[in-house]
């Protein structure tokens, strides 16, 4: 069942309630984690001969790829209270990520995902939350603040998985729809982390009429959709544009991205690099989208600016497949644009 909210008559309107507030802050909310990375590829996690680790989780990868790439971003979610949780915030103030949203809990550690890496990047994935302090935000813990000041408020889908960070994420949207922010969506698919794939679809779905932009890949457009043909445009526009979507990005790993608005739809090249590591590519183009749109929002209307927008985010993805790790791996704006000046445009 999809949630109740109460509509703003456009975005243009629902901006100016903000007055005095940062213009242009992106809220991320969701999991941080620690991820475990292998040195090598082609090896299983028990062959793998030691781990680095990184931060990463998707929320936080999108809020730190936005501060490097100059923008104003903030993160809210829940730690451990413990090493590892302290060094994931202490992480996030290094990157300039407003962490005032961050809180600790006592009771439950800092979640952990191990991951093996193919010979081609590509991950497998083995999460560590039973369960993780990022499970268990309470919605009296929401910094309601910062929440009212986002032009952006940015989520996934695994903090839809269990009670009581669920609550907690329905009642940020409410609240960030309610002050005039935008609403960004990456379902970012784990589906080792639902009960089923049907409770994993159902809840995706759930939101999915909420958000005003939407970035998923082609695989999810399968599992959603049911449908094998994810290049299908007709599939795309007829079972996942809803009415009040105004963005709907598909990414196509190293070939690119699809777009899609009321008005418009294309592609946009991708960027070509060789892949070691294709761990946050995605939040990487997030971050690079959203930096684009918080400072322009025409780019919903005009074709071209969406264009050089979308091929921003492409190399931002780019650069970040050629490093190990997520966090680590996120570019600066000179590095994106280092890149850019080498490939001709989209």
């Amino acid at each position: 069942m999809a949630e109740d909210y109460a509509p703003c008559d456009s975005i243009n309107d629902s901006l100016n309630m903000k007055e005095g507030a940062n213009d242009l802050l992106v809220v991320c909310f969701g999991e941080m984690l620690i991820d475990f990375v292998p040195p090598v590829c082609g090896l299983s996690l028990a062959e793998a001969p030691s781990f680095k680790t990184a931060p990463g989780g998707a929320p936080a990868n999108v809020a730190v790829g936005i501060s490097r790439l100059g923008g104003s971003s903030a993160f809210i979610g829940k730690l451990g209270d413990d090493d590892f949780g302290h060094m994931l915030s202490d992480i996030l103030k290094q990157n300039k990520v407003d962490n005032s949203g961050v809180r600790f809990d006592s009771t439950a550690r800092t979640a952990l995902a191990f991951i093996t890496l193919r010979d081609d990047g590509e991950r497998e994935f083995l999460f560590f939350r039973h369960p993780s302090a990022d499970m268990l935000l309470q919605e009296s813990e929401l910094d309601v603040n910062l929440l009212e000041q986002a032009r952006i408020f940015h989520y996934g889908s695994i903090s839809l998985i269990s009670e009581p960070c669920r609550s907690s994420h329905i009642a940020a949207m409410r609240i960030a729809k309610k002050s005039g922010s935008i609403l960004s969506y990456d379902p970012n698919l784990r589906l080792a982390l639902w009960p089923s794939a049907e409770a994993a679809r159902e809840g995706i779905m759930s939101i999915w009429d909420q958000a005003d932009v939407i970035k998923i890949s082609e695989e999810e457009i399968t599992f959603l959709t049911g449908c094998d043909d994810h290049t299908d445009d007709k599939v795309v526009l007829d079972k996942l544009f809803h009415p009040n979507l105004k963005l709907l990005i598909v990414t196509e790993g190293a070939e690119g991205c699809r777009y899609y608005t009321k008005e418009f739809q294309g592609r946009v090249l991708g960027v070509k690099v060789k892949a070691v590591d294709t761990t946050g590519a995605g939040d990487a183009f997030v971050g690079g989208i959203l930096s684009k749109l918080a400072s322009n929002l025409n780019l919903f209307e005009d074709e071209k600016l969406l264009r050089e927008a979308l091929m921003f985010a492409n190399a931002c993805g780019a650069v970040t497949v050629t490093e190990r790790g997520a966090i680590p791996a996120l570019p600066t704006k000179e590095a994106v644009l280092k890149l850019l000046g080498k490939v001709p445009p989209g």
